[in-house]
């Protein structure tokens, strides 16, 4: 057996969920989101890494890290799982993460996630974004929601990732997934085969870009429902990244566009659970609201905040609020609500006197 699919047995054996692997340490996994190195292994030298990765790496794909010393690609090991995989280079030499990606898609009901992103799956246009940090979850909540669309609804949907990961067999829908640099030069290259294929819903990997961003836009407008993900905490923070991203002559003409499409956006944090055997989503939703359309054009982005708190009954909630129930319900502690959130003099009468005395040190 190659020796990185016997690292990421290992891994998966251990309830881990990435591999990181870095020139000079040994292979460290990630549980329950802390790193911990993997009992007996010792550390990996530049020379034995890079026979290490080369071993199960698609040639074309070798070639692609030798010239760029980045690479991002799919790695199964069947009967076992499907890795997100990313090389890098660093000071020490090569490395490597690699995610696992469960070999079953979780439904909505399984993975416990608001009851509101089936009416959002639902939709028949606009722009739905699914935020937040690496490592949130946030595809697989996007491969929940699809799965749901798939299981309901007789559509035609496109996907655009890099790379490939839940692989999705086709059940009431029709789903044609793509992989940037295997099926695809670029996010925008497909994105542009997409316009023209008549599709009813597209979902865009990562909005990485300008003009992905901008198409991406664009098909919104033109009455598809377009699904994509942001690397931010929260809706203001999202729609400011999305205007920021173009030059200011632009912006009052992305202003008007997103004003007119976007239906959501689903923020996800992860946060330890209470007895530190798992970790527990934490959400903030926005949904479409006759407010928000001229609260976007007007660039009025603080008054979103008012947009959530007020409509909690249309499915709305701040992740504040969600953090604050996740930790009444005793599912997270005091001090992981509190780090967590934005406003932390709100969470600050839940600390104990342990938990002030650990976090100063």
């Amino acid at each position: 057996m190659a020796k990185l699919n016997d690292l990421l047995r290992k891994m998966v054996e251990s309830g881990g969920s990435d591999l990181h692997l870095c020139s000079t340490l040994p292979p460290k996994i990630r549980v329950h989101g802390t790193l911990t190195p993997i009992p007996g292994e010792a550390p990996i030298f530049p020379d034995e890494m890079t026979e290490i990765l080369k071993e199960i790496a698609p040639p074309q794909r070798w070639a692609w890290y030798e010239e760029n010393l980045d690479m991002d690609y799919a790695h199964e090991i069947p009967g076992l799982a499907r890795f997100r995989v990313n090389y890098m280079h660093n000071f020490f030499g090569p490395g490597a993460v690699m995610r696992v990606i469960p070999t079953k898609i979780k439904t909505i009901d399984e993975m416990h996630l608001p009851e509101v992103l089936k009416e959002v799956c639902r939709y028949s246009k606009g722009l739905v974004l699914v935020t937040g940090p690496t490592g949130s979850g946030k595809s697989t909540t996007l491969a929940a929601m699809i799965d749901y669309i798939n299981e309901t609804q007789c559509k035609h949907i496109i996907t655009i990732e890099d790379p490939l990961e839940f692989v999705h067999p086709n059940k009431q829908s029709v789903i044609v997934q793509r992989e940037v640099g295997n099926d695809t030069n670029s996010f925008s290259a497909a994105l542009r085969g997409a316009m023209r294929a008549d599709p009813d819903i597209i979902l865009v990997g990562e909005m990485r870009d300008q003009e992905t961003i901008g198409l991406a836009l664009t098909c919104a407008s033109m009455g598809m429902l377009v699904f994509g993900t942001l690397h931010t905490n929260n809706a203001p923070k999202t729609i400011d990244r999305i205007i920021d991203t173009f030059p200011a002559v632009q912006q009052p003409q992305i202003r008007t566009m997103l004003a007119q499409s976007l239906s959501a956006v689903i923020s996800q944090l992860l946060c330890k659970t209470a007895d530190g055997k798992g970790r527990v989503a934490s959400h903030e939703i926005l949904l479409n609201h006759e407010a928000l359309p001229a609260t976007i054009r007007d660039g009025a982005i603080a008054n979103i905040r008012s947009i959530i708190e007020q409509s909690s009954g249309m499915g709305m909630k701040t992740m504040d609020n969600d953090l604050m129930r996740l930790q009444k319900e005793g599912r997270i502690s005091a001090i992981e609500a509190y780090m967590k959130a934005t406003n932390k003099q709100d969470f600050e009468k839940l600390l104990s006197k342990e938990d002030l005395m650990s976090m100063r040190g």
